[in-house]
């Protein structure tokens, strides 16, 4: 077990922290962590009647390239990731759930990162009106649940979440 000995805030973000802890290793020794802070997010893996799944291709700047992912928002304070996942799913998608249950949790990176996914299947889909946030720029895609893992395996799907997400509704479809 490591022990936090001093923290630096070097940066506080409307998304994202950065602070720098020295530490005691636990063999005795200091050491230095460099921590991004993030409330957290939802993910929604939203399964049609026919069985088809919906996602969205997003163009992401971190990697200069669009991708394809199941729908997901960060955490407000103190939200829950249930009630955030409903509504990221209508607010990215356009389709309000009838039903809904959580089939993973996952840290995204853990060396550097507390960021935590909580992710859902969402089923019993009504279509609504998408209400995207003034930044989003979102296309709509959908594709049966079978050929989404195929693009998961052939690496056209390769944002983490939606792997995670595909995979632990696969068990439950």
């Amino acid at each position: 077990m490591e022990q936090c000995i001093s923290t630096k805030r070097i940066y506080e973000g409307t998304v994202l922290n950065l602070r720098v802890d020295q530490v005691k290793l636990a063999n005795g020794n200091p050491g230095m962590r460099e921590v991004v802070e993030h409330r957290g997010a939802a993910a929604i893996v939203p399964i049609l009647d026919g069985g088809e799944v919906v996602i969205v291709r997003q163009y992401r700047y971190a990697i200069g390239s669009d991708l394809l992912e199941i729908p997901a928002g960060t955490l407000k304070a103190n939200e829950d990731p249930e009630v955030c996942a409903v509504l990221e799913l209508e607010e990215e998608t356009g389709y309000h759930c009838g039903e809904i249950t959580k089939v993973a949790e996952c840290v995204v990176a853990p060396g550097y990162s507390n960021e935590k996914i909580h992710i859902y299947l969402a089923k019993g889909l009504t279509r609504t009106q998408t209400n995207l946030d003034e930044d989003e720029n979102i296309t709509l895609e959908r594709f049966p649940f079978q050929e989404a893992l195929r693009k998961v395996a052939t690496g056209e799907i390769r944002d983490a979440k939606s792997i995670v997400g595909l995979h632990a509704a696969a068990r439950l479809l």
